[in-house]
């Protein structure tokens, strides 16, 4: 509960894309389960796909953090240093989010602007699976369209507007979502305004 309701929607997507279960916050890689959330499970499971086959992971959790990320978070934003229950989980992911010199940029800001692309890419070095990295699954493709419905939820939740609605009565330029397509896979997306083009990317996925 609390905290900025763009990142919490942010972490909402990412768990949609790293643990989409029904028990997220116990869930190991591979699909495991464990039954205490006293601390990191530190269990290294076999990877059984993808580029990394053959190796194991630590990741853990609703986030899968592995537990050398997850002790260096909990001795800056965990007040217990240990517990990886649930409250915890959130509580530490929200606060690294917010941290704008772990990720080179104000993260909060970027969605306010509608910038959920930029931010999915600069975040997917960290969690591979969110369209940019090298394990994207089959919520990847979807991850811009459920950011926006979970961001709504968010805001609703405490009351504020999406700021394209908050934003209408000041802006008198309409703007259209374009695309140009380059071959098969790429196309260049942006915004087209009545007095420019803003928010270009290529992008393998559709423009949304």
């Amino acid at each position: 509960e609390g905290g900025d309701p763009y990142l919490r929607a942010l972490m909402r997507t990412i768990s949609a894309s790293e643990s989409n279960v029904l028990r997220p916050y116990h869930v190991l890689h591979g699909g495991g389960y464990v039954r205490s959330l006293d601390q990191h499970p530190n269990r290294c499971e076999a990877i059984g796909g993808g580029p990394n086959r053959g190796n194991c992971s630590t990741a853990a959790g609703r986030y899968q953090l592995l537990y050398g990320t997850w002790l260096e978070l909990a001795a800056k934003h965990h007040p217990e240093r240990t517990s990886d229950r649930a409250a915890h989980q959130d509580m530490v992911v929200h606060a690294w989010l917010a941290d704008r010199r772990a990720w080179g940029m104000d993260l909060s800001a970027q969605l306010r602007q509608g910038k959920v692309r930029p931010v999915l890419r600069r975040l997917s070095g960290t969690w591979t699976s969110l369209g940019y990295g090298i394990e994207s699954n089959r919520m990847s493709r979807e991850l811009p369209r459920l950011y926006q419905h979970l961001m709504r939820e968010e805001l609703a939740r405490v009351g504020e507007a999406p700021p394209e609605v908050a934003g209408r009565e000041h802006s008198k330029a309409p703007r259209q979502i374009a695309s140009i397509r380059i071959n098969k896979q790429w196309r260049i997306c942006f915004v087209w305004t009545t007095s420019s083009l803003l928010d270009v990317e290529i992008t393998d996925y559709g423009c949304t």
